[in-house]
């Protein structure tokens, strides 16, 4: 597997305080002589963005110099700690997954957006037989599939406008091995890595380079009401990862212990399939 194709961030320095040396460590030679982590001067949006890995991501973002942050919420109350802190840098922007007018008006507003950061998602623990599995597998679909698909139908027209710039999806190693205690979570994010891959494809036309993220148990509400405290990996590392996958223009960015370990054995797979030429592929199962 290249470091073309993907990035794992087992022990990446954090946003805002970490420093390059231990990146680097993690990168082939190439990388560690063109990595560039300087001040990007974009706008961002994030959905998500008052808490856990959302508001970590906007923190890296103003430490690496975004230009605006559009930090999208349900409730634009949830933003004031966030605007005391960083003043006018912050704007906040209403943006609800399952509630599309929300997406369509945010779209409309942020019209100068150059990264777009699908963060925001939810979760239930639920198993296979529980008896609310299947309205909560409806839930998450709408809001961690539906949500995404109509968040990237809103920005597309953005992104392009402004140049191709990046579209961020929030997956989970969730997305490639299910557990039973989270069977409709865990089908929730293979959909949305599946969706994902799709605007990759979709998007290289018009320069918009895709990200999807996939972090282990990671320190957010969500980790916590799985029982993952103990062993989670700061929501910092997640916003380090990401950013720096957009700057390494790369597809996958693991992060965390047992996101590493899958990305290992994920590899050959994934150069070979996710981001191999299917073209190629059926000429060779059928020639």
């Amino acid at each position: 597997m290249t470091h073309d194709a993907m990035l794992v961030f087992p022990n990446q320095s954090r946003c805002p305080s970490g420093s390059r040396d231990s990146l680097r460590a993690a990168f082939s030679e190439h990388f560690r002589n063109t990595m560039n982590r300087t001040p990007f001067q974009k706008t961002v949006l994030i959905t998500g963005a008052n808490r856990g890995i959302g508001r970590a991501i906007v923190e890296c973002a103003a430490d690496r110099g975004a230009a605006r942050i559009y930090a999208g919420v349900r409730n634009l109350d949830s933003a004031n700690e966030l605007v005391e802190h960083y003043g006018s840098l912050v704007q906040p922007i209403q943006i609800d997954l399952d509630a599309p007018d929300t997406i369509e008006a945010a779209a409309r507003q942020a019209t100068d957006a150059e990264i777009v950061i699908n963060n925001a998602g939810i979760m239930h623990i639920t198993s296979p037989f529980d008896d609310d599995a299947v309205p909560l597998l409806n839930r998450e679909f709408q809001v961690n599939v539906v949500g995404l698909l109509q968040m990237a139908r809103a920005f597309a027209p953005v992104l392009r406008a402004n140049g191709g710039g990046a579209f961020v999806q929030l997956n989970s190693v969730a997305s490639l091995r299910a557990t039973s205690a989270f069977s409709t979570y865990c089908a929730s994010k293979a959909a949305s890595y599946s969706i994902t891959q799709s605007l990759k494809d979709q998007w290289a036309q018009q320069g918009t380079h895709v990200v999807s993220v996939h972090p282990g148990p990671t320190q957010s509400d969500m980790g916590s009401a799985a029982g993952f405290d103990e062993i989670a990996t700061p929501a910092a590392d997640v916003a380090t990862a990401l950013f720096d996958a957009i700057d390494a223009q790369v597809f996958h960015a693991w992060v965390g212990p047992l996101a590493e370990l899958v990305s290992h054995s994920y590899a050959e797979f994934s150069q070979t399939v996710i981001e191999g030429d299917m073209r190629a592929l059926r000429e060779q199962a059928f020639s």
